[in-house]
């Protein structure tokens, strides 16, 4: 499975294609996500792999809390990857309020999404919300994605290395010093 990639962004036909080392890998990202990207810039980007019957499908997102969302979602039965990728378009702590207060208008409104549909995510959706919480939603700085791209391309677990992180004060420290320090902390664990 296709866990996180980085490369050169291509975009066809608002389709994107990541170039990495002369392989083009095709990846379903958000509109919103498509729009921010440069033809030819560097990317790196947190990837879910969806196999289906007929296909492989590769999801992108930026966070790491983006991609946990997503996989939260698609155990709803009904939420196809499609339609838990239009979910995450909406801020992440409206999804929670919309949880909390049983909001299934919030829902609903979501292409794909009817009133049945809306009412199951928010059922499935209250008895996780504890792992909704623990999402630490706020944004992640360039050095901290940084760091996690570099510790997951070495083996570390993904989760571990963002709840090292948050327990970390790296801002005043070089990249090279705040993953040593980081790899540090998770061995003595």
């Amino acid at each position: 499975m296709i866990g996180f990639l980085k490369g050169r962004v291509l975009i066809f036909n608002q389709t994107l294609i990541i170039d990495v080392h002369g392989v083009g890998y095709q990846v379903i990202v958000s509109p919103s996500l498509l729009a921010q990207l440069v033809p030819t810039a560097e990317v790196s980007l947190q990837i879910h792999t969806h196999v289906k019957e007929d296909a492989l499908e590769l999801y992108g997102f930026r966070l790491a809390e983006e991609k946990q969302l997503f996989l939260l979602l698609l155990n709803v039965s009904g939420v196809g990857p499609r339609t838990a990728l239009a979910i995450t378009q909406k801020e992440p702590q409206a999804i929670i309020d919309a949880v909390q207060q049983a909001n299934s208008r919030f829902f609903s409104q979501i292409p794909r999404i009817g009133k049945k549909l809306a009412q199951k995510i928010i059922i499935d959706l209250k008895s996780k919300l504890g792992s909704l919480k623990e999402l630490d939603l706020g944004p992640v700085s360039a050095k901290e994605q940084d760091i996690v791209t570099a510790l997951i391309s070495l083996g570390f677990n993904e989760q571990d290395v963002l709840e090292t992180l948050h327990q970390t004060d790296l801002s005043e420290l070089p990249l090279e010093t705040a993953i040593k320090q980081v790899i540090q902390k998770m061995s003595k664990v």
